[in-house]
């Protein structure tokens, strides 16, 4: 693409991002441009570096690092939790998510005076059944509510072990050192949701072997009913519900048949691992990071630089290889706002939580200061509320 060119769409499409450009110290993190990160910070069991680059209109992905009590209970259980979520249609789902599903496994943790699988389960069940709720709500007024969804990645670190939990096509990656050789060798942890994979195309025809359409080839690209690639989701009631799959809805998202059951499912994947002397860090990101680098290409860039700034490197590394594919200058894929640029590459959400091995393997609770951390700068205190630009209700 010409510099002309790209002068031209800048000149179009750029609003002064003056308003989105933050100075000062990186206690909540740093924004340039369209860009936001925060490169360094510490959890209970190491430290964390966490970054977000817009190219959408308004941002649909969310992210978050909880440290510290993991449930209401000031006996704990203690420990990190991370959330990366990658919305579609729209914000409101991926924002709804990051209000609401850590304080949901907060509660169930409360109950159970641990983290588990049920607990996990419980939360996201929960998340949605409260987004349906506000869907209901909204529906009369606001329609297309019904096709916003998101994919939701959740990691939780607890007495030395990891819970992953997994939605759509998010992906967590750890990096492991082998002994032997001195490699880190990448390992991918989650389980992923999209029909691009043929795993995930026979699973939609078992779940649904009535209906030889489940899954379609559109424009070269596998989707559900032809209207979204992942097959598990909070949100996208549309697909879920048959009452939203109707007028007022618009025609290109209603489907021609009724359908009884729910076409995707809100029911995460969910593994336990216990955490090993040699596991060094965990990358989760959003989709986006995914599309333009290999697992261990992402573990690469993390081992062999500084631990500050990790993830932000990690973005930048993307966008480097989003211009070379488009056979453009990185410098010129930087002039173009936000909007156009989603005809380059997605929004993309990176955190990336070291592992402290004497931390992680402490026998008894670990205890320290609590931080809430969201991706886009807010950095809140323990009880305080999130301010969002659109809110909604809880």
């Amino acid at each position: 693409m010409s510099s002309r060119m790209i002068d031209f769409l800048s000149a179009c499409w750029r609003p002064s991002l003056d308003q989105y450009v933050h100075k000062g110290s990186d206690v909540s993190g740093r924004q340039e441009g369209l860009l936001w990160y925060k490169d360094a910070g510490q959890h209970l069991a190491g430290e964390f570096s966490m970054a977000v680059i817009q190219a959408n209109n308004l941002l649909e992905d969310q992210s978050q690092i909880e440290t510290g009590p993991l449930s209401l209970l000031e006996t704990g259980p203690y420990g990190t939790f991370i959330g990366v979520y990658d919305g579609h249609g729209g914000p409101e789902t991926s924002r709804y998510i990051c209000d609401n599903l850590f304080q949901h496994l907060k509660r169930f943790s409360s109950e159970q005076q641990s983290i588990s699988v049920d607990v996990i389960q419980k939360a996201y069940q929960a998340t949605e059944e409260g987004f349906v709720s506000l869907v209901t709500k909204r529906w009369p007024i606001n329609p297309h509510i019904a096709v916003v969804g998101s994919c939701c990645l959740v990691g939780v670190i607890c007495s030395g072990s990891l819970y992953i939990a997994n939605l759509g096509d998010s992906r967590a990656v750890l990096g492991r050192a082998v002994k032997e050789t001195g490699e880190v060798l990448a390992i991918q942890l989650s389980s992923e949701h999209n029909v691009s994979i043929e795993s995930v195309r026979q699973e939609m025809h078992s779940l649904h072997p009535d209906d030889s359409q489940i899954v379609v080839l559109k424009h070269n690209v596998w989707r559900v009913k032809g209207l979204i690639q992942v097959s598990r989701s909070i949100g996208d009631e549309y697909l879920k519900r048959a009452e939203f799959n109707k007028e007022p809805l618009y025609a290109k998202f209603r489907l021609r048949e009724p359908f009884k059951r729910p076409i995707l499912s809100s029911e995460p994947s969910i593994s336990v691992y216990e955490l090993q002397q040699h596991d060094q860090f965990l990358i989760f990101a959003s989709d986006g990071l995914w599309e333009h680098l290999s697992n261990q290409d992402a573990v690469n860039i993390v081992q062999n630089h500084p631990r500050d700034g990790s993830a932000r490197r990690l973005v930048k590394a993307a966008l480097h290889e989003a211009a070379k594919k488009r056979e453009m200058r990185y410098s010129d894929l930087k002039k173009i706002d936000r909007g156009v640029r989603r005809h380059f590459h997605d929004d993309i959400t990176v955190v990336v939580v070291f592992l402290d091995t004497n931390l992680v393997s402490r026998a008894g609770p670990v205890r320290g200061p609590p931080l809430s951390v969201k991706g886009g700068g807010v950095n809140l205190r323990p009880k305080s509320l999130a301010p969002f630009a659109t809110p909604l209700e809880t």
